[in-house]
Formats: C-alpha cells, sequence, structure tokens
C-alpha cells in the first residue's frame, strides 16, 4: 500500500476551512484516502470530522496512504493540499 509523509503547511492545522479543502480533495479521488499522525490511528481522509479529530497542527507530519488503482496519484494530489497554506 503506498504512503505518503507530509507536513502541514496551514498555520492552523487541519481544522475548519483547511479540513473542508483537504476533505474534498480526498473525496474526489477515485480511491479511498486515509490519513493518520504517527503512531495514530489512520481515518478517513474525505472526513472533515474525522480530519479534525487527528489534532494535526501546523508542521505535524502526517502520513496518507490509499490502495488500488490511481493510489500514487491520489497520494500526490491530497499531499498537495497538505503541503499548501489553506489559511
Amino acid at each position: 500500500m503506498p504512503e505518503r509523509r507530509v507536513t502541514v503547511a496551514s498555520k492552523v492545522g487541519l481544522h475548519a476551512r483547511p479540513a473542508a479543502l483537504l476533505a474534498k480533495a480526498a473525496a474526489d479521488q477515485p480511491v479511498q484516502v486515509t490519513i493518520r499522525k504517527d503512531g495514530g490511528d489512520p481515518v478517513e481522509a474525505a472526513s472533515v470530522l474525522g480530519l479534525m479529530t487527528l489534532g494535526a497542527m501546523h508542521g505535524d507530519e502526517v502520513v496518507l496512504a490509499a490502495d488500488g488503482d490511481g493510489a500514487d496519484a491520489a497520494l500526490d494530489a491530497v499531499a498537495a493540499v497538505i503541503a499548501t497554506d489553506l489559511d
């Protein structure tokens, strides 16, 4: 299963607006994308509530994972959103 490690760029972390934009980007992918902090349980990246429960703050590293056809491209697309300051 492909994974990507990416650092949260938004100054408020994955909260409110950044979480909503990330969830939309994940939902637009052809495969399910999960996200977790190191040592934590993965949550569906397309879930705003799941993203907010991660408690991922600015500068935190998160791990994305996906499986299936198009997984690598999906991870690249979602990682690009996380690596952008969405504030």
